[in-house]
């Protein structure tokens, strides 16, 4: 981990971070993520992707042909050996807004899961936290740090264990109305994301809750592509393809296309 005094602002115009960036630009483009005055929340957890997103999102911000504004948020969870401290201190170089949000899930899902895979009921808390948040301060929109990988992964989850042909959407609306939520790093694969932190070698918040501990069955779906792209190099890029060239006519779902009237 880095030392505070050591923390200097990253190169925002390394040739990988501005590739990067031009990728989150479609994304905004592509989903109509961004509209003239919005108040943007991002949703930091100290970790790579929504790190290297906020900073980009600045970049981005300064280049917009629309005014928008927008700030971080990072919430403590209170698990054991949380420190923001440097992750804080490196927000501040960069001259990002940050709110920290204190709440004690890490009790609650402890108590309430024996088994040790906690992953589940700690997101669902929280995501409730955050979208409450976005709300009561009155952020038009929420933006996560899901990059292209988490979608690929997702919708393979989907379809081999729920029997679901779906995946993370680039912009939804959350079921109760109030928030929009979108995913601008949709198209960027995670290898990118990799490599970048490790370039500009910023302060990440570890899960101490257990372990950066993943579900099982997503770890499973990480090897299955990544043994498929041993054979297939651009599996992702075709992929997200297939994701935005669906045809209801030749898949099975009657509530989608009217087989009965051919």
């Amino acid at each position: 981990m880095l030392e505070t005094s050591k923390i200097t602002p990253v190169n925002r115009e390394h040739p990988l971070a501005v590739q990067i960036r031009r990728q989150i630009t479609k994304a905004l483009s592509d989903f109509n993520m961004i509209k003239e005055g919005d108040r943007l929340l991002i949703c930091v957890s100290g970790g790579k992707d929504s790190s290297i997103l906020t900073i980009l999102m600045d970049e981005i911000r300064k280049r917009a042909p629309m005014n928008f504004t927008f700030e971080a948020l990072l919430l403590d969870q209170k698990q054991p050996g949380f420190s923001a401290e440097k992750f804080k201190s490196w927000m501040a170089i960069e001259n990002i807004k940050l709110h920290t949000h204190e709440r004690d899930t890490y009790s609650i899902v402890t108590d309430k899961i024996k088994d040790g895979v906690f992953c589940s009921l700690c997101s669902k808390l929280r995501r409730a936290i955050l979208y409450d948040f976005a709300f009561d301060h009155h952020f038009t929109k929420m933006a996560l740090g899901h990059h292209r990988d988490d979608v690929i992964e997702t919708s393979m989850l989907n379809l081999f264990y729920t029997g679901q042909l779906s995946t993370m959407p680039a912009k939804l609306r959350s079921d109760d109305g109030r928030n929009v939520i979108v995913r601008p790093l949709i198209y960027v694969p995670e290898k990118e994301l990799m490599e970048l932190a490790e370039i500009w070698n910023f302060p990440i918040i570890p899960c101490n809750l257990c372990g950066s501990q993943e579900g099982l069955k997503r770890k499973r779906m990480k090897r299955l592509i990544s043994d498929l792209e041993k054979e297939i190099p651009h599996l992702g890029a075709s992929y997200m393809t297939a994701l935005e060239n669906v045809k209801p006519s030749h898949l099975l779902d009657q509530k989608l296309f009217n087989f009965k009237d051919i």
